[in-house]
C-alpha cells in the first residue's frame, strides 16, 4: 500500500487538492491551497505513518475558520476510515 501511496504523492498536482476539496465543499483561497499543497507534499509520510501525532490546531491560522472545521472533520473521517490499511 505504501508504494500504491507513494507513487500518488509524487504526481499528485495543486489543482487535484483543489478538486478534492472542492468535492468535499471546502473551498480554499489560493493561500490555503499552497499551504494545504506544499503540507500535504513535505509531510505525506509523517502523516499515514501515525496520524494520531499530526495537531491539526497548530495550522488553524492558515485557514478560515469555516475551512478549518472542515479539514478537521475530513481528516478525522479518513484517518478512521482507512487506518487500517495503512499499518
Amino acid at each position: 500500500m505504501y508504494n500504491l501511496i507513494k507513487r500518488v504523492m509524487l504526481n499528485l498536482s495543486k489543482e487535484e487538492v483543489n478538486n478534492f476539496a472542492l468535492s468535499k465543499n471546502v473551498y480554499l483561497t489560493p493561500e490555503e491551497l499552497d499551504f494545504t499543497y506544499d503540507f500535504v507534499k513535505k509531510n505525506w509520510e509523517q502523516v499515514i505513518s501515525n496520524p494520531s501525532l499530526l495537531n491539526l490546531e497548530r495550522y488553524k491560522n492558515h485557514f478560515s475558520s469555516e475551512n478549518f472545521n472542515k479539514i478537521n472533520k475530513l481528516f478525522n473521517e479518513y484517518s478512521a476510515k482507512y487506518q487500517a490499511f495503512l499499518k
